[in-house]
């Protein structure tokens, strides 16, 4: 998933994270040059869907999410566990 909107320098990826290990969601979340951040995340169908709407809401408090955009893609790598780069 592509979010965009005041998601870096927020700690938007510290508490996406933290909303993933709640659920057991493993991925990883990445800052990308034009502001946004990429967000990979894999894990049991509803976990996955509470933490994507977690994650359109924001889970940074000085956060806000201006889109979303959600691709699957089966070519990303399998984790064992949620990391921020």
């Amino acid at each position: 998933m592509r979010v965009t909107g005041r998601v870096q320098g927020v700690g938007f990826r510290f508490m996406t994270k933290m909303v993933a290990d709640q659920l057991g969601i493993w991925g990883c979340a990445t800052n990308e040059d034009d502001g946004s951040v990429v967000i990979e995340a894999m894990g049991p169908d509803e976990a996955l869907e509470t933490f994507i709407e977690k994650v359109k809401a924001s889970p940074a408090p000085y956060g806000r999410v201006a889109s979303f955009t959600l691709t699957e893609d089966t070519t990303i790598e399998l984790r064992q566990k949620f990391y921020t780069n």
